[in-house]
């Protein structure tokens, strides 16, 4: 589970309890209007679920995220208005295992349409290094360094086949909570997986033939990323993109990066670049950025998810010498 700071359950569950409170200070417009035929009220947990709400929702759906650009989202604190304001939305869209604070506060909030995307995939169990297919004399196995932990993996929406499945069973929720529009989410939804397929395809051909298919990366985010197209994903310093890795750590990763021929240490725009920067310089590698498209900000190399992922595809293909 991707989780970095845990918050006591103590604590989110006063401010459940004071949001729930101050319900009637927090009511939402839209809510109003969507109970007088208007848009359907939809808050969305961090972008990747705004994006599929927005995408496929179109035109009725007003959707709120809870995560603001610029903000990590696993560090994500909710404010009591934003917690009240949950039980006025019409339909929640979130990923459970990614923000302890949202997941405690959508179960309290008890809206019926409540979609927990986590639900509509099959997640699974990665490491804080995580392999692909190939992985020089561990080929195939799974390991984990001291002090890190596996568990079901939440970064799903970085694979675009799962990230398809999760759109497809998004679009039939959206189908049941507003059947009148029913029509329109689903050529929305088979609009958004046809691209979501191309995209599959892109990266499928992409990276079939590469010079090595090991990358290193500050953030361990993408292992279904690396196990779709047959990559290596060599984690830092585990989960979290800011952490410092441990010396027995630095180490590996100087064995790994001479023996699979690495050239890249990537680092994601909403973390700190320290720490790839200096194991770039003392391994004498170059640094770029492989985003984990937990947000747009004015720094991301795209203006939504599929943009940002085809710049991921562009990075990954120069970082692994791609023909």
């Amino acid at each position: 589970m991707n989780v970095r700071r845990l918050i006591p359950t103590t604590a989110v569950a006063g401010a459940v309890a004071l949001g729930l409170t101050a319900l009637s200070a927090c009511s939402s417009s839209d809510a109003a209007d969507h109970a007088s035929g208007d848009k359907l009220n939809v808050v969305a947990s961090f972008y990747p679920m705004q994006f599929l709400a927005e995408r496929i929702g179109g035109t009725h759906v007003s959707v709120t995220q809870l995560t603001k650009p610029g903000v990590e989202p696993h560090d994500l604190d909710l404010t009591p208005r934003q917690i009240g304001g949950l039980s006025d939305a019409d339909y929640i869209l979130f990923l459970k295992g990614v923000q302890p604070a949202v997941d405690d506060a959508v179960g309290q909030a008890g809206v019926e349409n409540t979609v927990d995307a986590a639900e509509l995939t099959t997640l699974e169990n990665h490491g804080a290094e995580v392999e692909g297919h190939d992985h020089g004399d561990e080929e195939g196995e799974e390991h984990a360094h001291e002090g890190e932990e596996a568990g079901a993996d939440p970064h799903i929406w970085l694979d675009p086949v799962k990230y398809a499945e999760v759109a497809k069973g998004v679009g039939t929720s959206l189908e049941k909570a507003d059947p009148g529009h029913a029509a329109d989410y689903r050529k929305n939804t088979d609009a958004l997986v046809t691209e979501l397929n191309a995209l599959n395809t892109a990266y499928e051909t992409g990276l079939k033939n590469t010079a090595t298919k090991t990358f290193i990366t500050t953030h361990s985010a993408f292992g279904y990323l690396a196990e779709r197209y047959g990559l290596t994903q060599e984690g830092i310093a585990g989960i979290d993109p800011e952490a410092e890795p441990s010396p027995a750590r630095i180490n590996e990763i100087h064995s790994v990066a001479s023996k699979n021929k690495a050239t890249t240490v990537f680092f994601e725009t909403l973390a700190s670049d320290k720490t790839a920067k200096t194991l770039a310089k003392d391994l004498g590698l170059k640094t770029d950025v492989l985003d984990p498209l937990e947000g747009i900000t004015d720094s991301s190399k795209g203006a939504d998810y599929l943009e940002v992922m085809k710049s991921n595809l562009a990075a990954l293909q120069k970082a692994l010498g791609a023909k």
